[in-house]
């Protein structure tokens, strides 16, 4: 055999084969395999390097999730027709990877870590995401990097009162939640879940569900850890040493405690700077080698400042009780001409939300390796340099910006209104105006603000909160509406967004192994009572409902379904008809394959009469209506008439006024708008129209003229222009 060390290792998951092949691919790598899960193939790769990586204070890891669109047999539809940069689904994607395995890493290693999925084949019914996150921890597994894996990944559905592991296509469609659960082999290790207002319980069972499916996952990479993985490699340490840190907590720890006891972010930087230059002052000829590390070292003094406090006394940073919440305010309003406008306020955290709604036209096009195509419901959230007092350069959404982002999208996306409730594209922008902890969650009270100002009629209000945590052995103690020191020095920061019925979003990000089911159920119910007096307290009071109107700078949107086979009719030669509608109404129409019908005009007037247009151009005028038409032409025997964009009749001589018509020159001209009755349509199908009838009708004129029972034949061999109904 060419590839010696190549081998197969197989087992099943929720009913599908999991195979997971080693010793072909990528052998330069760290570690490597190829996963196939059903029919999605996924090759996975770790590499590490060789030496540590300099002037960093962190762990440098990066997750990158490739999708390939030669995955579902698609052409990019860029104008290079190759991927480029990473989609938000990517994005998502390795952030979710990202989360479970980072904490696993030895926290003193400063060695660049690379880990990439490139998604080569997509089975629709087997998530490549899931298969990559266990191909990831495969690859880490059986590499020389040192890491506490392994771990596995499942997603879990709610299909008819049913937990569901891995759910199909088809199930995905119905399902009530969509958790991904990731875990080792003790403990939940990263929680990212969707749901349709889900109660703790159902919540809380379907996560336990997926922790018991990953145990034997776990064990199967094990397996192959066992069999074929090499050995993991020593590292330099990148701790400080323990006198040098004794020393400088001796020196600094009253001044750090003292500097830390306020609740306002401004005032504690300003304590500890004179500080951080006393301590650079003694020790840096004291440790002129490790000079770089005392910086670690007061890191480190008020991790443990915070934690004493937290463990030990009871204490917040900021003096609040345990479960009490920050200081909270709610405004709507505060933009004049936008749709709608929400502002959060949470302590010194604050976060503005603008809605915008438009046409279905104005729907995102996706082109990933899943099967959406589009999406109606948009939300983007920025977090500039100044929220946080700094300055730096916008360059663009993040990894961390596209991440919030999604999470309130998808927070809010269970109680947005259906097309044919509210037919718009609806956009909701969160701009973090200063940030202290929770701007996520923020972004979500403050959005649902929004909506409501803006009129969407969306199910129930929304709000989300968050929950930290810090352990010591078997102890540990959670807390409520974390800012932002305790997220830096804590274990956990729980999002949980939901409405008063259940959960619509939750986001679970570690800095230990995992959490326990007592931490996670604790975790869920403080949650819930926190988001109950945000709604009920803070919320509701400003804004009850969502508004009956829109406002007036928002367009006015109506629908109408015609058959598909008269979308030509009223889209016209190209595209004159409808371009014409458009003009006479000041609007813009949609029009879909199914003969969906989509309307919006700044003026609701102008919006009904293109409804009305498309209408009587697709199903024909109604006999007895009146319009005002157009003359187009004019005949010895009569006049054509345009009544609206595309849709002629005729008008005979003898019902072109009240009186006698010699000459149809005596009362009408090309360009004429004239009043008009649509008559029933004679033995040819063909569409008449009286300006007799309508002019007795509307302006109560007497007739003078009698006209024939039956239209008399036309005596002009010339046709008239194509009756379309």
């Amino acid at each position: 055999m060419f590839f010696k060390d190549y081998k197969v290792f197989e087992t099943e998951l929720a009913g599908r084969p999991l195979k997971v092949e080693v010793g072909k691919m990528a052998q330069l790598a760290g570690g490597s395999c190829l996963i196939r899960y059903g029919e999605t193939e996924v090759l996975c790769t770790a590499t590490m390097s060789a030496k540590p990586r300099e002037g960093v204070d962190f762990f440098p890891l990066s997750v990158d999730f490739e999708e390939k669109l030669y995955s579902v047999g698609r052409i990019p539809g860029s104008f290079l027709r190759r991927e480029g940069k990473a989609s938000e689904k990517a994005t998502l994607a390795s952030r979710v990877i990202d989360r479970p395995i980072r904490p696993l890493f030895p926290k003193d290693m400063r060695n660049d870590v690379g880990v990439v999925a490139t998604v080569m084949s997509v089975d629709p019914d087997c998530s490549p995401e899931i298969t990559a996150m266990i191909g990831v921890s495969v690859a880490i597994s059986i590499s020389e990097i040192p890491w506490d894996g392994p771990i596995s990944g499942v997603s879990v559905g709610l299909v008819d009162g049913e937990y569901v592991i891995n759910p199909t296509e088809a199930q995905r469609e119905v399902s009530q939640m969509a958790v991904t659960v990731a875990s080792t082999d003790s403990l939940v290790a990263m929680i990212e879940a969707g749901a349709n207002e889900v109660p703790n319980d159902v919540m809380f069972d379907g996560i336990m569900f997926g922790h018991e499916a990953n145990q034997k996952i776990v064990k199967f990479i094990k397996g192959i850890r066992d069999e074929v993985g090499k050995k993991k490699v020593e590292f330099p340490s990148n701790d400080p040493p323990e006198e040098m840190y004794e020393a400088i907590k001796e020196f600094a720890i009253d001044d750090v405690r003292a500097a830390l006891d306020t609740d306002d972010k401004r005032v504690r930087d300003e304590r500890l700077k004179p500080i951080y230059e006393a301590v650079h002052a003694k020790f840096d000829e004291v440790y002129p080698e490790d000079a770089a590390k005392i910086e670690d070292c007061l890191y480190k003094l008020q991790k443990f400042i915070v934690r004493r406090w937290l463990l030990d006394d009871g204490k917040r940073v900021d003096g609040r009780g345990i479960d009490e919440i920050r200081p909270l305010n709610a405004e709507i309003d505060l933009l004049s001409r936008v749709h709608g406008s929400g502002m959060f306020t949470r302590g010194q955290t604050q976060c503005l939300s603008i809605t915008t709604l438009g046409p279905m036209s104005n729907c995102q096009l996706l082109d990933g390796i899943d099967s959406q195509t589009e999406k109606r419901y948009m939300h983007h959230y920025n977090f500039p340099s100044y929220s946080v007092g700094e300055t730096k350069p916008s360059r663009g959404p993040g990894r961390r910006e596209i991440g919030h982002g999604a999470l309130a999208e998808r927070a809010l996306l269970p109680v947005i209104p259906s097309v044919e409730e509210f037919p718009y594209c609806i956009r909701v922008v969160s701009e973090v105006l200063s940030s202290n902890g929770s701007t996520s969650q923020g972004s979500i009270c403050g959005s649902t603000l929004s909506l409501m100002a803006a009129g969407v009629p969306i199910k129930a209000p929304v709000a989300g909160i968050s929950c930290g945590l810090v352990t010591e052995g078997d102890r540990f103690m959670t807390m409520v509406d974390i800012q932002g020191l305790e997220d830096f020095f804590g274990d956990m920061d729980f999002k949980v967004a939901g409405t008063k019925k259940g959960i619509t979003a939750i986001q679970m990000d570690l800095k230990i192994h995992g959490l326990t089911p007592a931490i996670i159920r604790e975790a869920l119910d403080k949650t819930y009572a926190a988001r109950c007096y945000i709604l009920d307290e803070i919320m509701l009071p400003v804004i009850s409902e969502p508004r009956k109107e829109l406002s007036k700078w928002a367009p006015k949107m109506l629908t109408t379904k015609i058959d598909p086979d008269k979308i030509g009719d009223v889209i016209g030669k190209q595209g004159k008809v409808i371009q014409k509608i458009c003009a006479e109404c000041d609007c813009k129409i949609d029009v879909n394959e199914d003969g969906q019908v989509f309307v919006s005009a700044l003026d609701l007037d102008n919006a009904k009469k293109a409804v009305f247009i498309v209408d009587t151009i697709a199903n024909g005028p109604e006999v007895g209506a009146i319009y005002k038409g157009v003359v187009t032409r004019l005949m010895s025997f009569g006049v054509f008439v345009e009544i609206v964009p595309g849709v002629e009749g005729m008008v005979h001589i003898s019902h072109l006024d009240v009186k006698r018509t010699e000459k149809v020159e005596d009362v009408v001209n090309v360009g004429d708008e004239i009043i008009v009755k649509v008559l029933p349509r004679d033995e040819q199908g063909r569409l008449n129209l009286s300006r007799r009838e309508a002019l007795i009708e509307v302006e109560g004129l007497t007739p003078e003229n009698e006209v024939p029972e039956r239209r008399p034949a036309r005596r002009d061999s010339h046709r008239p222009r194509r009756d379309r109904h």
